[in-house]
């Protein structure tokens, strides 16, 4: 896929400080010269095509909903299969492999714990591993955010 300059705009100058209003798209619209429909059309696009994953807020730990940190222990060939079942759930933000037993980590935000403990059941039926439960104390947040080099992209 060829990025437009809509495109790029969109992937450089929004990872922050996205327009809080009942009409952010619009607002994003205005400021690039362009329609709602030409943004909206634009970020469908980047979403299907996974240069993006979401749009949304990043919200501290507990403080809307419940949330968790959670690991589990995946044997190496099902590594693959088992992050691909867990990012089905709306409520998983984000998994990551790391290099310990645990090998699989990932956070999980959902209304209640009720909702949280409904989508860990599940995973742990579906894949028939058990899913270590850790509480969110502290919160670290890492800026994601990428300036990107129009020359190469």
């Amino acid at each position: 896929m060829m990025l437009t300059d809509l495109h790029k705009h969109l992937l450089n100058d929004f990872q922050r400080d996205f327009p809080l209003s009942p009409t952010p798209y619009q607002d994003i619209a205005e400021r690039l010269g362009v329609t709602e429909a030409e943004v909206i059309g634009a970020l469908s696009e980047l979403q299907g095509r996974k240069f993006i994953s979401r749009i949304g807020a990043v919200i501290p730990p507990n403080q809307i909903g419940a949330s968790m940190l959670a690991a589990m222990a995946v044997p190496e060939t099902e590594l693959t299969t088992v992050a691909q079942f867990i990012n089905r759930f709306p409520e998983i933000n984000h998994n990551y492999e790391r290099e310990h037993r645990l090998n699989l980590w990932f956070v999980a935000v959902a209304q209640n714990t009720e909702q949280l403990q409904t989508v860990i059941a599940e995973i742990e039926r579906h894949t028939g591993l058990a899913v270590l439960q850790l509480p969110l104390l502290d919160d670290f947040f890492i800026d994601l955010g990428f300036k990107l080099d129009w020359r190469h992209v």
